[in-house]
């Protein structure tokens, strides 16, 4: 098996763990929440990267991984930005409408090309530009149903997105720049994730929700499904930065708009939750969308490779054709070396 073989089965690999896992996790938390009124979001995302932690602190312990430390302050930033970007989505929502918060999940996207065209020059073709748009307008027909402006939930939203983004691009540089494995970038970033929104976590929550997370009566059922759904988020917090760092922001965000569609899916099979003509019509555009992004994305991969290989035979062929004319060159000088018949001196002749 190729290299690239080796890397489009490992990406294909972690997109499946991405939404498996992740459809999953929404699932058990939807029951956690809505069924047995478990609402501290916020800390319950804090005891899910603790859990993540400790299960990667045991797997380094079992050498399944290599630790490799680097730049301790960028990984101190990156880990405090992830923690106030989830605890900004988390306020989004709490004081907007579920509508207004779709539209800001939405936003994610056209921010993120907008920061990697800005900042990173890179280029994104009409043909993903047009494949990202028809899957947006395909999401917004699904998902947003009630659009409620205020100036608090307003900010917030901004300020969500423009965190999100941040660290998502971060997630996919970092690996790159340092050469970390998501694995390694994941164990050092999570202790600071973890800390900011444990120390955050019951604060905001009981702003949210007016209750206080240490006063709720933890019954065995819901200890069960708090379990349950930090088991699950190890392999959620593993496959998001496995995808980005294979992938790219932009990709994982397209991917994240798959997972709401089949979360609306599954809820309406599993969970009987309502389900109109309009969600079906916009779960259809989005998944038209996808398609198209995926197909776009491998036409341009393939290019990008057939363009490398290309580069690669032209400097091989220009090093042969080095080497060749400088072997003509020297059996030429070799050649043109015409050899001296031996030459008397007069003086030896008068002395002989």
């Amino acid at each position: 098996m190729s290299e690239s073989e080796r890397f489009q089965l490992g990406t294909i690999g972690a997109l499946s763990l991405s939404v498996v896992s992740s459809v999953s996790i929404v699932i058990c938390n939807k029951a956690l929440i809505s069924t047995l009124g478990f609402s501290f979001a916020t800390t319950l995302t804090s005891w899910h990267l603790l859990v993540t932690f400790c299960s990667l602190h045991v797997a380094l312990w079992m050498k399944l991984f290599e630790h490799k430390p680097f730049d301790a302050g960028a990984v101190m930033g990156f880990g405090v930005l992830n923690g106030v970007s989830i605890g900004l989505l988390n306020l989004s929502l709490g004081f907007n409408s579920v509508g207004f918060y779709q539209m800001t999940k939405l936003a994610i996207i056209p921010c993120t090309v907008l920061l990697e065209t800005l900042f990173f020059r890179k280029r994104f073709s009409r043909s993903i530009q047009f494949a990202l748009t028809i899957l947006l307008v395909g999401v917004g027909i699904a998902t947003v149903t009630d659009l409620q402006l205020n100036v608090l939930g307003s900010v917030l939203s901004v300020l969500a997105v423009i965190t999100t983004c941040i660290a998502q691009i971060m997630t996919n540089t970092i690996q790159k720049r340092f050469k970390v494995s998501s694995t390694q970038l994941l164990y050092q970033s999570c202790p600071y994730q973890a800390m900011t929104l444990f120390v955050t976590g019951p604060f905001l929550d009981w702003l949210l929700t007016n209750q206080n997370v240490f006063a709720f009566k933890y019954t065995p059922q819901v200890l069960a499904f708090i379990v349950l759904s930090c088991l699950i988020s190890v392999s959620v917090n593993f496959s998001t930065f496995l995808v980005i760092g294979k992938t790219s922001p932009v990709t994982y965000q397209v991917l994240g708009h798959l997972k709401t569609c089949l979360v609306l899916a599954f809820g309406y099979v599993l969970l009987h939750d309502p389900f109109s003509w309009q969600n079906i019509f916009g779960i259809l555009i989005a998944l038209v969308g996808m398609i198209v992004y995926s197909y776009c994305c491998s036409l341009e991969s393939q290019q990008k490779a057939s363009e490398v290989s290309a580069q690669l035979s032209q400097a091989k062929e220009s090093e042969s054709d080095a080497l060749l004319s400088a072997e003509n060159g020297t059996v030429m000088v070799s050649d043109g070396v015409v050899p001296k018949a031996p030459v008397w001196s007069s003086n030896k002749d008068l002395q002989a």
